[in-house]
């Protein structure tokens, strides 16, 4: 046999070699045995609910996202399904490479947020929203060191806001609201995050103050309003916020602080104070914003005369009414 002949059947049994490996891949790809028995598992638990998909390879099912390198099970989303019922399967633990897992629109998955959840140590996005899931924000959830976001919003959860969620390294939006939560809003949240922070906690019955540690965090978007939260505020506002946009929605909660004294954010977009017991005046400052598009203080305690020129104009009278003495155009009654 000559070299040549030689180098040629080394090349084919190599191109064989490539082409087992690549087919091997591509069918590790295609569908892995243990994410496919999690997914058949999940999917009995939910009455069947994935069935007309068992025929072809669970990488290509509409509600799976595998990885392209491992073919591991890495993203699983359930969407806007008023006819799903059941609870979240325990079976989801079986998907252990999973990073985001998604329950959205279910409006009859009901019962607690399993603990199942708590062995998904990869997961970088949980949504369980628009749900029948009742129950406390489960602790367990601090043990998903990897998670980015946390959107448990409009289920029927119940209790405080765990502690636990602090510890979470890189946790950097929370939306908790529309749920039935109460207690206070855990002081050391986002301690841990990145610079850049979103937090929504509307419509709850949370109480208590706003925790002083919020004014070393850089919130992009703050919803607190419709709670019953008190005292002072103004620990979210000052200069230097480490963000490009800041919109700020406090309003129908029971806060009591200066406004007078406040320096609003540079980049402050949007800003609700309705609704509350603030007093003082309107800073002046705030005709200088540029980038300010919503402004409402009106249903507090305020006084004085309204900032003119800039972007005032841009706020009508509702913006203003119901304060104590506050005076001036758009207002209806002069400054005397």
């Amino acid at each position: 046999m000559t070299t040549k002949t030689h180098v040629v059947v080394f090349l084919l049994a190599v191109t064989s070699l490539l082409l087992t490996t690549a087919t091997t891949a591509a069918g590790e790809k295609r569908c892995h045995s243990d994410d496919k028995a999690a997914l058949q598992a999940i999917s009995a638990a939910l009455g069947n609910y994935l069935a007309s998909e068992m025929d072809i390879p669970c990488c290509e099912w509409f509600s799976v996202d595998c990885d392209p390198s491992t073919g591991r099970v890495v993203g699983f989303s359930i969407l806007d399904d008023a006819n799903l019922t059941g609870t979240i399967p325990d079976a989801i633990a079986g998907l252990v490479h999973l990073q985001e897992l998604v329950f959205h629109k279910l409006p009859a998955i009901s019962g607690p947020i399993p603990p199942a959840i708590g062995k998904l140590t990869n997961l970088s996005l949980l949504i369980i929203s628009w749900t029948a899931v009742s129950g406390p924000v489960p602790s367990f959830l601090g043990e998903l060191t990897q998670l980015t976001f946390l959107d448990l919003s409009f289920n029927s959860l119940t209790g405080s806001i765990p502690a636990s969620l602090a510890a979470i390294p890189n946790l950097s939006g929370i939306n908790l609201s529309r749920n039935r939560l109460t207690g206070a809003i855990p002081p050391l949240l986002f301690s841990e995050s990145p610079r850049e922070a979103y937090l929504w906690l509307s419509h709850n019955n949370l109480t208590g103050d706003i925790p002083p540690e919020f004014a070393a965090v850089g919130f992009s978007e703050i919803d607190l309003s419709r709670n019953a939260l008190t005292g002072d505020a103004s620990a979210l506002f000052g200069q230097g916020k480490p963000v490009h946009q800041i919109d700020m929605d406090l309003s129908r909660n029971g806060f009591s602080f200066n406004l007078s004294g406040v320096e609003l954010p540079a980049q402050l977009s949007g800003m609700d104070l309705s609704h509350n017991a603030i007093y003082g005046g309107i800073p002046a400052q705030v005709a200088n914003l540029s980038n300010l598009v919503l402004f409402n203080v009106s249903y507090n305690r305020l006084c004085g005369e309204v900032p003119t020129g800039g972007n005032m104009g841009r706020f009508d009278a509702y913006s203003y009414q119901h304060n104590k003495c506050l005076c001036g155009a758009p207002l209806a009654n002069p400054c005397q």
